[in-house]
């Protein structure tokens, strides 16, 4: 009987060649329905035609979908055609794309740490900033409800009083919403209809006790700090989890590297 080929230790691995193919299909993929959504969001506001009225870009959450989603297109892009077409050059083009983010992120994250107290301030500087820019941008003003409404149950950044930042909700403002709230701090009541005009006068009840049991009353930070406190052990879970990922798909690409490399050798021996 002939004798079973053993399969020469310089040949590249196809488990390992369409394990990174698959992955970073489905990372392309996520890239590009990112970047794609970002892209409709501002052809819906316009902005490309209005670019002077953004107050601040970093405020708008379509630009970060758009970063984002770019990104992580270029570097699924790059997994993938150099995966499958054994490009030495793209895998290592996403090798260092990847290490330079699991840097990043890691950096990020001892700073974060060391200085707790200013990134609390800069998170709630920009926050502030979303308060006050609120009704000037449709997404802006989407996610700031559904933090306030559906996430964290909040209102403001240190407490309901923030809103006053806003020339729309402060009290010298002429409009109806004068000396009110959005009505994503209204507490829901199990409305079908939601009663957007809910938050209006808030501010001139005169006890607490009163207001509370009409909005939530508490700031977005301190509950944000609540429940992270209250929510640690599956937010590190998911942080651990990202960071393995990126790790595996790093060693995979310089695996399937190696592998190549060897095999272009072989050949030319």
């Amino acid at each position: 009987m002939p004798r079973k080929r053993r399969q020469d230790s310089s040949e590249v691995s196809c488990l390992m060649k369409y394990l990174m193919f698959g992955f970073n299909v489905l990372f392309w993929l996520t890239g590009t329905a990112m970047c794609a959504v970002g892209l409709w969001a501002w052809t819906e506001k316009d902005t490309i035609n209005n670019i002077g009225r953004l107050t601040n870009v970093a405020l708008d959450p379509a630009m970060l979908f758009i970063i984002t989603g770019g990104v992580m297109f270029i570097i699924g892009f790059a997994g993938c055609v150099g995966a499958l077409r054994e490009n030495t050059s793209l895998l290592l083009f996403f090798c260092i794309c990847v290490g330079l983010i699991f840097a990043l992120e890691l950096v990020i994250g001892i700073l974060a740490f060391v200085y707790k107290d200013w990134v609390r301030d800069q998170i709630e500087g920009q926050l502030n900033n979303m308060i006050i820019n609120y009704r000037d941008d449709p997404d802006l003003q989407n996610l700031v409800d559904w933090v306030q409404k559906d996430w964290l149950q909040c209102c403001g950044v240190s407490g309901y009083t923030n809103w006053q930042n806003n020339i729309y909700f402060n009290c010298s403002s002429p409009g109806g919403e004068a000396c009110g709230v959005p009505f994503s701090c209204c507490k829901q009541k199990g409305e079908a209809i939601i009663n957007r005009h809910c938050g209006f006068d808030m501010m001139k009840r005169e006890h607490d006790s009163d207001r509370a049991v009409n909005i939530y009353t508490e700031g977005c930070i301190p509950k944000g700090e609540a429940w992270f406190d209250r929510n640690l052990i599956p937010v590190a879970s998911v942080a651990v989890g990202i960071a393995v990922l990126q790790i595996l798909g790093i060693c995979f690409a310089h695996n399937l590297r190696s592998d190549i490399k060897a095999q272009m050798s072989r050949w030319r021996h």
